[in-house]
């Protein structure tokens, strides 16, 4: 072989060397880039889902604060509720006591109904207890009593149930019966078993809590019935 044909071969064999290790890095080149296609791709796919499960997982929070919130604001529109029936029931029922109150007190100054009551408190006391004990009538304070009559009579005002207590105060004393002024400024009458140490109230705020006794269950079942 001469020297020309050896330097031909040895040439040749260097362009298909150089060809072959251009086409290997071409092929790992290309591997290379697409592995790190790959890579990215399986990146952005886990970013994805971590922004997806992230996304959710703000959501079901938000959601069930929402929730939170509106059971809180249904149990305190609940509550508000029930306070103000509760407040009105109470008002109301406080409103009919103060009205029964008023009422009774007002009777209780009528001059008929202080008469009835004199005569009555004043002959079943003396059908009830010994006829030897004596009865004290004690009479509101705007009603001149048997003393101040005999003690004062140009102070003595004029009117029916002055006249009244006057005849009563006279038939009385035969019976073992007298009259006084309260020292305070309830209206009614009281009846004092002087012997006996005891005493009927028949004021005007023993009457009414007896009335109220009965009528406030009454008073208070119907508004239940209408205020639920």
């Amino acid at each position: 072989m001469s020297d020309r044909e050896q330097s031909v071969k040895v040439s040749s064999g260097v362009d298909t060397l150089i060809q072959r290790l251009r086409d290997e890095g071409v092929a790992d080149g290309r591997q290379r880039a697409e592995k790190i296609v790959a890579e990215a791709e399986a990146r952005a796919t886990w970013i994805i889902e971590q922004a997806n499960n992230e996304a959710e997982q703000i959501l079901g929070e938000a959601k069930a604060q929402t929730e939170r919130l509106q059971q809180s604001a249904t149990e305190a529109l609940r509550i508000a509720a029930r306070d103000a029936v509760l407040d009105l029931k109470t008002r109301l029922l406080e409103g009919f006591t103060d009205r029964i109150r008023r009422l009774v007190r007002h009777e209780m100054q009528q001059t008929e109904l202080l008469q009835r009551m004199i005569l009555e408190v004043a002959g079943q006391a003396r059908e009830d207890v010994d006829p030897s004990g004596e009865i004290e009538i004690v009479l509101p304070r705007d009603v001149v009593g048997l003393e101040e009559l005999t003690q004062n009579p140009a102070a003595l005002a004029q009117g029916a149930l002055t006249d009244f207590v006057r005849m009563a105060s006279r038939d009385g004393l035969q019976e073992g019966v007298t009259f006084r002024t309260s020292a305070d400024e309830h209206g009614g009458i009281r009846m004092v078993l002087k012997d006996q140490g005891l005493s009927l109230e028949l004021t005007d705020e023993a009457i009414a809590e007896l009335l109220l006794q009965h009528l406030q269950p009454r008073f208070r079942a119907l508004v239940e019935g209408v205020v639920k």
